[in-house]
């Protein structure tokens, strides 16, 4: 309990010392006209209330993330606490302030555009079909999931209340939610979903403090303590762990919200404090979960193992981390935890899927420069993505999925390094904070550091000794820092 006690306030005090520092390193001006005046289309171009674009900002992060990748990466032990706590104030929150500013001072420029600016034209085609592919990854997955779900709630054996039948709802939703000015669909549905994953998250907090259960402390082995994974505890958890910590694919998010943010005074509360809040849910439901385990009478010596045991579904013999979230909601919050944990589990990864559709087309449109002023424009960069994500649909994901993981952080890796190469471009530039470059830099050392280690190491990798992928995966980091150290003095010198 005193672990998770001090990780929780720690997030807070990261968002208020560390985030203000961020801040000001970066320069917020509320003097500056944003991109949803400048550029205003009444499309994706418009201003928005404050309290509305942070929820929108944090149910587009979010989504299941912070619940599913939270729960399985307790599983590694308590240094899970660790890293979400450290890995979101220095690491995630860093990654989505700056990305999402630099957005808002290119006039909401989508992610790869961005990293092209600063890191060239290979790397700005090369985050293209890395951002085009995770878009439509997610959004595919994010149909199928909530479907599978709501079929096996429901007894009907035909057509009506199928897999098939929720699928094309939700796909239908989808086409909606991409081709509608945001204000239409996602600016009145995220605020109420946004808000019930917040209440869910408090009323499991309070239960983390009420129900019985005890919690393992950071006092512990520093070690692996998962039970079936091979994987050492790093990187592995650093992996698992994504929303929560660091997660490349709110990169891709945050332009969005830069083009709906009335003042660059709010992008602290609205990126660094939406990723600050997503990691107080992935704290809870670390702590929720193992708790809410260890208190169990299941097979197990150990909470791992229990806890693996409570997330079996006995429909299928295989661990799932839906079923302890609708165990725990409705057991420590009854009737009403029942129904929030449905949105946890099906609403919540739909609103994920909805805005990865929206940023495919935006990333699409901002590469082709064609403008999205008109319904048909929308619809003519849409029904490509649509009709592939259709297809992607009918095939089996259990083996593409499994690089899903690796493929999200190294895009948060290739961000990191733009934004650093953003700073330090503008510290030269501008003969002020020389070491601004630092806040992202150290990130972008560490997550170098994490995906190239954890590619050489991994069973879907090339599944070499750990010992191996240290040694190569430092040797990597180090060709990294190397080339920025020498690219920085010939720019100085420039």
């Amino acid at each position: 309990m005193v672990t998770f006690i001090v990780s929780l306030l720690l997030l807070i005090l990261g968002y208020v010392f560390y985030g203000a520092l961020v801040d000001n390193t970066f320069g917020a001006d509320p003097k500056r006209q944003t991109p949803c005046y400048t550029s205003r289309d009444g499309v994706d171009y418009m201003p928005m209330p404050t309290w509305k674009v942070f929820l929108i900002q944090f149910l587009n992060i979010a989504g299941t993330g912070p619940i599913f990748g939270a729960i399985q990466g307790i599983l590694f032990g308590p240094g899970a606490y660790l890293w979400i706590v450290l890995g979101c104030i220095f690491g995630g929150a860093v990654h989505d302030y700056l990305s999402g500013m630099i957005s808002l001072r290119k006039n909401g420029a989508s992610l790869p555009e961005i990293v092209g600016d600063e890191l060239g034209s290979g790397a700005r085609m090369g985050v293209r079909v890395m951002s085009l592919v995770l878009m439509i990854l997610v959004g595919t997955v994010f149909a199928t999931t909530p479907a599978d779900i709501l079929d096996g709630m429901m007894v009907d054996d035909g057509f009506l209340w199928s897999k098939y039948f929720w699928e094309i709802i939700i796909f239908a939703y989808y086409i909606l939610a991409t081709l509608l000015p945001i204000d239409k669909l996602i600016g009145r549905i995220y605020p109420v979903f946004g808000l019930a994953l917040l209440i869910m998250a408090v009323g499991l907090g309070y239960g983390i403090f009420t129900q019985d259960g005890v919690m393992p402390e950071i006092t512990e082995a520093f070690s692996n303590h998962h039970p079936t994974s091979v994987i050492p505890i790093f990187p592995g958890l650093c992996i698992t762990i994504a929303c929560g910590a660091v997660s490349g694919f709110h990169a891709t998010q945050s332009p969005m919200m830069a083009r709906c943010l009335q003042n660059e005074r709010y992008g602290r509360p609205i990126f660094y404090g939406a990723m600050i809040t997503e990691g107080m849910v992935a704290l809870i439901w670390a702590a929720a979960a193992i708790k809410f385990a260890e208190s169990l009478n299941v097979q197990g010596d150990t909470p791992y193992e229990k806890l693996v045991a409570a997330m079996i579904n006995p429909e299928t013999g295989k661990p799932s981390p839906a079923v302890l979230v609708n165990a725990i909601c409705s057991s420590w919050l009854g009737k009403v935890g029942a129904i929030l944990a449905v949105l946890g589990v099906v609403a919540a990864p739909i609103t994920s899927g909805d805005t990865a559709f929206r940023s495919a087309r935006l990333i699409t449109a901002d590469f082709m420069h064609y403008k999205q002023n008109r319904v048909y424009k929308r619809v003519l960069l849409s029904v490509p993505i649509f009709l592939l994500s259709g297809v992607l649909m009918f095939i089996n994901f259990d083996i593409l999925w499994r690089y899903f993981a690796w493929f999200n952080q190294s895009l948060s890796v290739i961000t990191l390094w733009a934004v650093t190469v953003w700073l330090t471009r503008r510290s030269v530039k501008e003969g002020r904070k020389p070491y601004a470059f630092l806040i992202a830099l150290i990130p972008a050392l560490w997550m170098t550091l994490v995906c190239s280690t954890y590619i050489i190491i991994a069973p879907e990798g090339f599944q070499l000794n750990y010992i191996v992928a240290y040694v190569m995966g430092g040797l990597v980091t180090l060709g990294a820092l190397v080339w920025f150290i020498l690219w920085a003095k010939k720019l100085q010198k420039a």
